[in-house]
Parts: structure tokens; sequence; C-alpha cells
């Protein structure tokens, strides 16, 4: 199992961040994939027509969305955190994403910096 740690600033407030990763209609215009998402926790999800899916375990707008990505079989359970930070009309997004099956980690690198944060910020910034 790896952990994944990233950073990445965005120009917009955060307010604008939190709904464009918890809206799954906004969540579809940046990543270009269906996104079923009910903003409750404790209730499941599907991104990117499928490739990810798992449980919403905390949301607290505009700073705080937890996840718990399913990797079928896996014992321990994978957990992603997004903190989100207002510094100077900008924000500052922290990803943690902890418990990645070893061979899963490159690919799940790989699309958080391309797919999910790259995307994002090329969306919002555009």
């Amino acid at each position: 199992m790896k952990d994944l740690k990233k950073t990445i600033h965005i120009k917009v407030p955060r307010e604008e961040v939190y709904n464009a990763i918890t809206n799954p209609l906004t969540i579809e215009l940046w990543s270009g994939y269906q996104t079923v998402m009910d903003n409750r926790p404790d209730t499941e999800f599907s991104m990117f027509d499928g490739d990810i899916t798992g449980r919403i375990k905390t949301l607290e707008s505009p700073s705080l969305l937890e996840q718990i990505w399913d990797f079928g079989d896996q014992e321990a359970e994978s957990h992603v955190r997004i903190e989100l930070f207002e510094e100077k009309g900008k924000t500052r997004i922290e990803l943690n994403h902890s418990n990645i099956p070893d061979d899963a980690f490159e690919n799940i690198e790989i699309g958080w910096k391309e797919y999910y944060l790259g995307a994002l910020k090329t969306y919002l910034e555009t």
C-alpha cells in the first residue's frame, strides 16, 4: 500500500473549487465523464464513467471532501481527503490519498495529476 500527497493552487475562490468537486454536473464538465454523486455522507458515488467508485465520508462546505475509494477486495480502505484553503482569492488544494494498492499507484498518481487536478485547474482558470 502506498500514500500520495499533492498540493496545487487554483486562481479562484475556494467556494468555486468546492462546487466543482462536489457537483456531479460540474464534475462532468471538467472531467468529460459521467458522474453519479449524491452530496450526502455515507452515499455511494461513481466518477469517470465508473472507473472510480466508492463512498462519500465527509462533506464540509467549502473546505473539505473525504471519500473512500473501492479497489475491489482490498482489505484496508483507501481514503481520499481533499482540503481547500483560501489564500488571497486563490485556493490551495491539499490532496491526501492513502492505502493505494501498489499495482494501482502509478495509474492513480497520473490520474490525479492529469485527469482530476489538472483538468479541474484548467476548467476553473479558463
